[in-house]
């Protein structure tokens, strides 16, 4: 099976404001929630879950996934 195209998403957690924003290439929206996640070590809130928001750059569409800190879960948030 040939490997998905890699594209440019800006992401962010939902708390922290939009302009510190981070860029990502990954194949898909989840992969990079997953991968801002990678670089970045949230402490787990009450609920240990985290709201990511993922934009892609050359198309405009945005999703967001709830993140469980704890077992890795993603679920979209949309």
């Amino acid at each position: 099976m040939p490997k998905a195209e890699a594209r440019e998403f800006r992401v962010h957690a939902a708390h922290i404001d939009r302009h510190h924003a981070q860029h990502v290439t990954e194949p898909s929206f989840e992969a990079a929630a997953v991968a801002y996640l990678e670089r970045h070590h949230f402490a787990p809130d009450g609920d240990h879950e985290l709201r990511v928001i993922v934009h892609d750059m050359a198309s405009g569409h945005e999703h967001s996934f709830r993140i469980d800190l704890a077992t890795g879960e993603t679920v979209s948030a949309d």
